[in-house]
Order: C-alpha cells, then structure tokens, then sequence
C-alpha cells in the first residue's frame, strides 16, 4: 500500500514537472510582436521627417524590424546644409527657432495612403533646440490620431527626447501617445533591436 502511494505520488510530482516545463515552452516561444504597444496582428507605419539623414537612418531600420511601412515628412522647400547652419545667425532655422510664426513649414503633403488601417504609427524627428524639429508639427496636426498607438522616437548628438513627444501629443490631440526613444546620430541597428525589444516587452 506505501509503495503504491509512493508511485502515485511521484508520478503526480512528473506530471506537475511536465505541465511546468510545457507552459515555459509555449512563453518562450510566443512572437515578437505579441505585445501591448505593437500587437503581432497590429498595421504599422513609421512616418518621420530627417534633416541630415539620421532619421531616415533609424526610421527604414525600424520599418524593417517592425515589417512597418514607411512615410517621409517632406517639406515643400527642403532644407539645405546652409538652412540647418545653427551656427549662423541668419540660416533659415535659426530664424525659424527665434521666430514661431515660421516654423509653420508647408509639406508637400499630409495625407498617408490607407491612414485609417494603421494601429500603430511611430514619429520620428531630430531634435532641434530640446524640441521636435518643427517640420513634424504640421503633419500631426493635420491628422486623426484616434484609435491609434502613437510613438515618437529621435535622434540627436546629444539633447535628450525631453519633453517633445509630449508636446506633439497636444498639438495631436487624439491618439495614445505613448512614452519616446532618443537614438544617437550614429544610430546602429543593434540600438533599433534593442528598443524594439524593450517596447515589445513593457
């Protein structure tokens, strides 16, 4: 009778090790995508607008880590490297930065084709002055953010993203804008993998 008890009982004790090591199996096998912020199932785009190329950079990389499409914030007179000179008094952004009423920049457009079907739109932006660079702003104004994940990101030499995702999300008014990522202008894709990582884990 003991040693019946005894086998019934270890063989519980297996079969407990066995559902333990079955459920550990199925986590570890879950997708990628499977999270809150960017569901597996989830339609996403990376819309961004760079200045020097950094954001562009960083931008296609996430798209191809997401399987994201891609659109590019472009104003109607794009910036030259004589315009971007912050060194210069009188370039074009450092009168745009002194004066508010002409960082309203024209874009060639801002309508994204199918806008409705995404469920997650990331921004991305250089930061100028400790802010979204301003070409940005006219494109979040100008769309429904309702339904939608938002998620900013930036690159900068040195500033941090601060405060600027959360000024966009006034300026949106609609959307669930969600905490923003700063990579560096060298942004490598590495930096990308591992933030996408860490989102996909929150």
């Amino acid at each position: 009778m003991k040693t019946r008890k005894k086998w019934f009982a270890a063989l519980l004790t297996a079969a407990l090790l066995l559902t333990g090591c079955s459920s550990g199996s199925a986590s570890s096998g879950s997708s990628d995508r499977s999270s809150a912020l960017i569901p597996e199932d989830a339609k996403v785009l990376v819309a961004y607008f760079s200045a020097t190329g950094n954001t562009k950079s960083a931008a296609q990389m996430i798209a191809d880590e997401l399987d994201a499409d891609l659109f590019e914030i472009t104003p109607t007179d794009p910036y030259t490297d004589d315009d971007l000179d912050w060194t210069n008094d009188n370039s074009r952004v450092v009168q745009e930065h002194e004066n508010e009423d002409l960082q309203d920049i024209e874009l060639t457009t801002t309508e994204v084709e199918n806008w409705d079907s995404y469920d997650v739109v990331l921004i991305g932006y250089p930061i100028w002055w400790g802010d979204a660079a301003w070409p940005v702003n006219n494109f979040v104004k100008n769309n429904d953010f309702s339904g939608k994940t938002v998620i900013p990101f930036c690159t900068s030499s040195e500033s941090g993203i601060g405060d600027s995702g959360d000024h966009l999300a006034e300026m949106a008014g609609t959307g669930d804008w969600q905490k923003g990522h700063r990579f560096a202008s060298d942004v490598s894709e590495e930096d990308v993998e591992e933030w996408i990582d860490s989102i996909e884990e929150d």
